[in-house]
């Protein structure tokens, strides 16, 4: 019913060359966050890189609907960082309504497949995430700043829990813990201890920073394939502002630091000095080993 009324709406989109496929995401529920609690959504993405997104919201008959516009670069952005986790659930779940020369059923076929190069730099973004708010709770557990240390703890939690979504080949879903209960049921058990213990907070805290330290030494090695790889590509050392401006490490943003000194610790990462015009200091490069 809903698609009808719509149809001069994504008709006169799909009826432009640069579009490669509409999809319809609808509202199942009374209150639904994948559609932001709109009753459709329109996915339409482009192959124009002049405005990468662009939403406008309708109303008709009592409804609600937003319309999205995504140019093919976003897209291929959004799935490579995981940074738009609606974005899954809309390729996966919504109805394909106009598909150029079958890109949306290559797009969902990526998603289902999940290619290794694209596992292993989501895997690398989503461990640097987790380092950050680990080490960020850990200090504030050492301050007994308790409150405040639960929630890093929890953003900790939950980075570790996608990130085992994605080494079991599956891209993480807004209902992650549903996944992770099945996959890693310890580290769901982690998760429900937190919230639900019995312990005192501090207690409860300490356990899951012990958890996370043996977590985060298990999968340090296989966590930073991709980094690691990149920073191999050449021969000579990175300074931080090289790695910074990597094309293939932007998705690391302000969690890279983190997780440079986290692999140094690790002895994943080597440093080398570099002399500078000022006597007994030195610039500091990196190199992978």
């Amino acid at each position: 019913m809903m698609e009808n009324l719509l149809r001069p709406i994504y008709q006169e989109r799909a009826s432009h060359p640069e579009t490669l496929g509409v999809l319809v995401i609808e509202k199942t529920k009374p209150f639904h966050p994948l559609t932001d609690n709109f009753d459709v959504v329109l996915l339409i993405i482009v192959n124009n890189d002049e405005k990468s997104w662009f939403v406008k919201h309708y109303e008709f008959e009592d409804k609600k609907a937003a319309m999205h516009v995504v140019s093919e670069q976003q897209v291929n952005e959004w799935l490579g960082s995981g940074s738009h986790r609606r974005l899954v659930a809309w390729l996966v779940n919504g109805k394909i309504i106009f598909d150029r020369n079958e890109y949306i059923a290559g797009l969902k076929e990526r998603i289902r497949d999940f290619p290794y190069e694209e596992r292993i730099s989501k895997i690398g973004v989503e461990f640097a995430r987790l380092i950050r708010r680990y080490t960020e709770g850990k200090d504030l557990f050492a301050s007994k700043q308790y409150m405040d240390a639960y929630n890093f703890i929890l953003h900790a939690l939950h980075h570790l829990a996608r990130l085992s979504v994605i080494e079991h080949g599956f891209h993480p879903e807004i209902t992650v813990w549903n996944q992770v209960k099945h996959i890693e049921p310890e580290i769901f058990k982690l998760y429900t201890e937190l919230l639900s213990g019995e312990d005192p907070l501090d207690k409860r805290l300490e356990l899951l920073l012990l958890a996370n330290d043996f977590s985060l030494s298990s999968k340090s090695t296989n966590a930073t394939v991709h980094i690691r790889h990149v920073m191999k590509e050449r021969e000579s050392a990175w300074t931080y502002q090289d790695l910074m401006e990597e094309e293939q490490l932007k998705d690391y943003g302000i969690d890279l630091g983190a997780l440079i000194e986290y692999m140094i610790d690790k002895g994943l990462i080597e440093v080398h000095q570099s002399e500078t015009k000022g006597t007994g200091i030195f610039i500091r490069k990196y190199k992978a080993i």
